[in-house]
């Protein structure tokens, strides 16, 4: 492929066009003609040269079937990767219409060819950010009108401080070449291709038909929920158990390419997950809790799928908390401080499992995912003889065993709760589902049995609250800084959030994405003193949304002024981060 000719460089407008920019390249030191050719020779001319000789890449090289940008060199061999981008236009890829006109169906193809990407790379010094078992919108890969562009990083090779000119031509005129014609369509193993999309295209369509359902979630039988073990999201071997639904709760259900499927409808309502330690209560909770993503084919939990405002609740012992309404919850404290307007540096388990749930319906959350394990157990339940002890004038806490019915009943908000210690949720379940190794049994009406008559509290919804748009900055030393330290903490400018309590974070990726949202609202006035937060997230979904081809929306969007790895993240990540931000202030409530 080097050395073809081709007006890439006019398809593509350079770094600009449909695609948006990068971090922006230094102007180019090589002049004239800047093609594949050329690349390669000054490659080999910059063999044993001061390792700083890199920088003289940065712009377009026209490869004639496609356009290889250089948007950030590395300034030594050790500081982060380099990062280029590939533009494949539409006549290079000759993708189908139908795989990229569906916003679902384009999210899939170019999840897909990245996917390709990375295989086609493998051993090589390139990379590309392929995921793990989810299937998300990422910066690494996108369609926009059937041209592909891809994403990666390259540390380039070197000899201590030394350019090692060789293995960089390797790379760049050699492998990149080899890729993209990897991701020419009739290259590709177009069945395989073919059923990634419809897997992703009938997990969508589940999701999307729960609601209409009066489903929170829908687990289909055959399903492996096991994974293989606490540090791997991939599924268990043939030694796990598959899925089977009890009858009372088997629900089928028509999907596009799959037809009528049947599993286990967990309704709205109350739905309680009961059973023995080490029977399978957690491990269903947890495919629900990432029921919310679609996923790869083969991962066992293709179709299990959860509504898409579903939010795992627990508790965070230590984290603070801005001016949320946790009154529902927390009342007359010896403190005599407003729970109207709660906060504090440093919560306990209590009041931080309380603001979660506060910040969840506030972020617009109608189904909450709670397992008793990682729960505030003097929040959960007050059993009679502790009420005897200390009375109610005495005890601030209003448990949730009282709350969770009127949630629902008052405000259409379900709730999946994993049980093992306590019997008190039986009096307020709808339905209760225990696990006996791995398989689910319908038992509500032997827990209705032993049900206690109860007298439900009221809910009322929290307040909405007005961020400070000053107090979300994301620059420090007047540049912007959006870090991420493995899964557990996300640098925002000049503040570190510990993000260990966002569970349903499942990539590092949306990581990075969240940081990007964040400065996002700031930056389009979203988060401008006037807006709640919830006004501002419905417009960051506005804005995060597909605009028909894909050219504008999602990834394209978010990344402007960014040309690292990240995917695009859930509102309600977004707005877990924002809450648990140090120096959040909020202006009002309303």
């Amino acid at each position: 492929m080097p050395g073809r000719s081709g007006g890439a460089e006019r398809r593509h407008g350079g770094r600009g066009g449909r695609w948006g920019g990068g971090s922006g390249a230094q102007r180019p030191e090589i002049r004239g003609r800047r093609d594949a050719d050329r690349l390669a020779e000054e490659l080999e001319r910059m063999d044993g040269a001061s390792y700083g000789r890199y920088k003289s890449l940065s712009g377009d090289w026209d490869f004639g079937d496609f356009t290889l940008t250089v948007e950030r060199v590395q300034a030594d061999p050790f500081a982060p990767p380099s990062r280029i981008a590939v533009h494949l236009p539409a006549d290079l890829v000759r993708m189908p219409e139908h795989a990229w006109r569906d916003p679902v169906r384009r999210r899939a193809t170019a999840d897909y060819l990245v996917r390709v990407a990375h295989r086609k790379l493998k051993g090589a010094r390139l990379r590309i950010d392929a995921g793990g078992q989810q299937v998300l919108e990422r910066a690494s890969g996108r369609i926009a009108g059937g041209d592909l562009l891809l994403r990666l990083g390259i540390e380039l090779p070197g000899h201590g401080r030394r350019i090692d000119g060789r293995a960089a031509r390797r790379e760049f005129c050699d492998r990149l070449p080899e890729m993209a014609d990897a991701l020419r369509w009739e290259a590709l193993d177009t069945a395989e291709a073919e059923r990634f999309a419809d897997t992703v295209e009938d997990s969508a369509a589940l999701r999307a038909a729960l609601p209409g359902l009066g489903l929170v979630a829908f687990v289909a039988d055959g399903s492996v929920l096991p994974r293989a073990s606490g540090v791997s999201d991939r599924p268990m071997d043939g030694a796990a158990v598959p899925f089977a639904s009890p009858e009372e709760l088997r629900t089928t259900v028509s999907l596009p390419h799959a037809g009528e499927v049947s599993g286990m409808g967990v309704p709205e309502g109350v739905t309680l997950i009961v059973g023995g330690g080490f029977h399978g209560k957690s491990t269903l909770l947890h495919a629900l809790e990432r029921g919310v993503y679609d996923h790869v084919p083969g991962d066992g939990r293709e179709l299990v799928a959860t509504r898409a405002d579903a939010v795992k609740i627990r508790a965070e012992e230590g984290r603070r908390v801005e001016r949320t309404d946790v009154s529902a919850f927390v009342r007359n404290l010896p403190t005599g401080a407003d729970t109207s307007r709660f906060r504090t540096a440093n919560a306990s388990g209590s009041t931080s499992q309380a603001a979660n749930i506060a910040e969840a319906l506030e972020a617009g959350s109608a189904a909450l995912l709670v397992d008793e394990d990682t729960t505030a157990t003097n929040l959960m339940i007050r059993d009679a003889r502790m009420q005897e002890l200390v009375h109610g004038d005495r005890e601030p806490l209003t448990p949730f065993v009282d709350l969770v019915r009127p949630l629902h009943r008052e405000h259409g908000v379900s709730t999946v709760l994993v049980m093992g210690g306590s019997g008190d949720y039986f009096d307020v379940a709808d339905r209760v589902v225990m696990l006996d190794a791995y398989r689910p049994y319908d038992v509500t009406e032997r827990a209705r049995a032993l049900a206690a008559q109860r007298t439900d509290a009221g809910f009322a919804p929290p307040a909405h609250r007005v961020v400070d748009p000053r107090s979300v900055d994301a620059t420090a030393r007047g540049r912007t800084r959006i870090k991420r330290r493995d899964m557990d903490v996300l640098t925002f400018g000049e503040s570190e959030i510990d993000v260990r309590g966002l569970t349903q974070l499942v990539d590092p990726g949306q990581l990075i994405g969240v940081g990007l949202a964040m400065r996002l609202m700031v930056e389009r006035g979203l988060l401008d003193g006037r807006r709640t937060l919830a006004e501002a997230l419905d417009g960051l979904d506005r804005l995060l949304a597909d605009d028909g081809d894909g050219g504008s929306g999602g990834a394209a969007v978010l990344g402007r002024g960014h040309s690292g790895d990240f995917a695009v993240p859930r509102r309600h990540e977004v707005a877990g981060a924002l809450n648990r931000l140090r120096t959040l202030a909020v202006l009002d409530e309303r």
